[in-house]
């Protein structure tokens, strides 16, 4: 029913996303919303609208319905095509910089903790959790855990070299997310190529 999506996805503002979360009254950020889909994919979840509806139910505790759910479900098409995507279109789904720094800063704190239980989600339904990615990536999951538990920063530090702090973390989010989906593929990958060999004909 939904396969058309992922032929032609289409993305949504933060803010857009924010009023349908407000209106059937789910007390959830958007960027959380969104780090738990790019969690989901990042730990290997099926490009399909099933599996990203029941991920962010199951690893966010909600139940999505209705207008909201067509959203999340178009949201995730778009998320998936852009974490393939060669010119590296993806980004997080953070709000604009119309929103104060400290607003902006939570909501990245927000994301990466959506990721995180995105990704646990996955890797808990796979029977996969045990296994380790190479040292980037494991790096880039422990970097979340950090940027997810952190508070504003207290230290007498200029505007500007704030505003310049966030953008760099954003980038590095970005690409430390493309890189954990791209080592997840390889290894999910290298597992199916294997399971092919075990039941291959017997000669």
């Amino acid at each position: 029913m939904f396969d058309s999506l992922f032929d032609e996805p289409e993305f949504y503002t933060f803010d857009e996303i924010a009023n349908q979360l407000l209106e059937q009254g789910v007390a959830l950020s958007p960027a959380e919303v969104h780090g738990c889909l790019v969690g989901l994919l990042a730990a290997g979840a099926e490009h399909d609208a099933d599996a990203g509806l029941h991920g962010v139910n199951q690893a966010l505790g909600l139940d999505l319905h209705g207008e909201l759910a067509d959203l999340l479900i178009r949201l995730f098409a778009a998320t998936a095509a852009a974490l393939e995507n060669d010119d590296f279109e993806f980004f997080p789904l953070l709000p604009d910089d119309s929103l104060e720094l400290a607003q902006r800063a939570q909501a990245l704190a927000d994301w990466c903790r959506g990721f995180l239980a995105g990704y646990a989600r996955t890797m808990a339904a796979a029977g996969t959790g045990g296994e380790t990615l190479p040292g980037d990536s494991s790096e880039a999951l422990r970097d979340f855990a950090v940027i997810a538990q952190a508070t504003e920063d207290e230290a007498d530090v200029s505007e500007e070299e704030s505003e310049n702090s966030y953008a760099e973390l954003v980038e590095y989010l970005r690409f430390a997310a493309l890189n954990v989906y791209m080592d997840s593929r390889a290894r999910l990958e290298d597992r199916q190529r294997a399971a092919r060999g075990k039941s291959g004909p017997l000669h």
